[in-house]
């Protein structure tokens, strides 16, 4: 669906009235493609102390081919236009040192250049050494989620907890932010855990291993299909019988197989662990990706549209992740990723059920992170803002603008922002990253 605010944007009239109204002035975004660079531009690293983190983000930008440099605080030459800003503050030990963050970002965030990226790493609050660390270090959140409001021109701004003994997990993390795959998450908080080191590919770091995605025939579902198989994944779509020519087409395209089913039928989940054992010999990756609205105000809500939305959205990623993971048909080391909302973070009016049941994928994916750790399954939630699709082409003209624009980029995000999170998520390198929810909606200003 095309953003004809957006394209008006950069006609000549369009730049006029912007900069006189103080219209929002949204940039085209962008996208991954192939052959594109992690990071297409110089980098800028700053840190508190010396630590073992930083050194991994330093090898990590030699390892992409980064130009970066280490800045000094409080200097900046105004000749560099520097395309990201890292900044590790894992060596924040109390809150006098919260200044460094100032004496860095404050004589170059002007200069960041257009789409850039400002990445800040720190200590997972709730794993300090001591209660001045912790108060420093959970004081990042308020920082980068402030600046995120601040940056202009498409910049994005995240911040990054890594674990004490988790240094050596940063890398696909950091890869994804600073790469143009991330272009619609802002203004998110990461935690990275412990995790088996895993050395792969990183342009195909999905290669051998199977993937599920229900709702795989549209819109979101399809996306993440593709991505998922340009990463390297054999794809398993599974959609509703009514659904079956799409669902054909883009399996075909990619190479993947399909399953016509109902994801609330009694038999689906054993439907779908025969036959991804049966033409896959198992799954890796799980993508609770199907979903439906009834939307209504609760007072004139029917039971059977509450638990329409309930069965589709929330019990059957219950119910066939339980007899995946009871099965074995999901393998260890495995991926589970759930769709969810913004909605079931900040709720919508007229969407008591479908906030409920997004809400719910979050809970979750809370439940089970620590006990799939013991099988070094990773369990992590998207949660969409306002993604350009066939659903909200249909909102009407005024609230469909509302939504573009009530977020720190001042644009609707595309199917492909969410399956880029996804495949984050997937990648065995995010061995480390599990139990998290990040929001791909270019910082709404709608909850947290």
């Amino acid at each position: 669906m095309t953003d004809r605010y957006q394209t008006f944007t950069r006609t000549s009239v369009g730049r006029v009235l912007v900069k006189n109204l103080g219209l929002p002035d949204p940039i085209p975004l962008p996208r991954w493609t192939d052959g594109s660079a992690w990071i297409d531009g110089p980098v800028v690293f700053g840190a508190i102390g010396d630590t073992d983190t930083g050194k991994a983000i330093q090898a990590l930008l030699r390892d992409i081919g980064a130009t970066f440099s280490t800045a000094a605080e409080g200097v900046a030459s105004s000749e560099l236009r520097p395309k990201a800003l890292v900044f590790d503050a894992t060596g924040a030990t109390s809150t006098a040192d919260l200044t460094s963050l100032q004496r860095f970002f404050s004589p170059m965030i002007r200069q960041l250049g257009s789409a850039g990226r400002v990445i800040v790493v720190g200590r997972t609050p709730e794993l300090s050494a001591t209660p001045e660390q912790q108060i420093a270090q959970r004081a990042l959140e308020g920082f980068t989620r402030s600046l995120g409001k601040e940056v202009k021109r498409g910049a994005t701004v995240n911040l990054v907890y890594v674990a004490p003994d988790a240094h050596d997990q940063v890398d696909s993390t950091l890869r994804f932010f600073l790469s143009p795959k991330s272009a619609y998450v802002d203004g998110q908080v990461v935690r990275i855990g412990p995790g088996h080191l895993v050395a792969n590919d990183p342009a195909a770091p999905l290669t051998g291993k199977v993937a599920l995605v229900t709702g795989a025939a549209r819109g979101i579902g399809a996306a993440i299909a593709n991505v998922l198989a340009r990463d390297g994944a054999t794809v398993m779509g599974v959609d509703v019988p009514q659904n079956a020519n799409d669902l054909r087409k883009v399996m075909s395209a990619i190479g993947g197989s399909e399953l016509l089913l109902d994801v609330t039928s009694i038999d689906a989940p054993q439907r779908i662990a025969a036959h991804a054992e049966e033409d896959h010999g198992g799954l890796d990756i799980v993508v609770h990706n199907a979903g439906i609205t009834r939307d209504k105000r609760l007072a004139n809500m029917r039971t059977d549209a509450w638990d329409a939305v309930l069965d589709v959205n929330l019990r059957a990623p219950e119910r066939i992740t339980a007899h995946l993971l009871e099965s074995g048909a999901l393998r260890d080391g495995g991926s589970i990723i759930g769709v969810a909302s913004i909605a079931g973070i900040a709720g919508n009016n007229g969407q008591t059920n479908y906030a409920t049941s997004k809400a719910g994928v979050i809970g979750l994916v809370q439940a089970l992170a620590p006990t799939l750790a013991e099988r070094q399954i990773r369990i992590n939630a998207v949660a969409p803002g306002f993604i350009e699709t066939e659903m909200t082409a249909k909102v009407p003209f005024a609230i469909r603008e509302v939504g573009r624009r009530i977020n720190s980029l001042q644009q609707g995000g595309l199917p492909v922002d969410v399956a880029e999170t996804i495949a984050w998520y997937a990648d065995p390198a995010s061995a480390g990253v599990t139990g998290n929810v990040v929001r791909v909606c270019g910082q709404s200003m709608l909850g947290a």
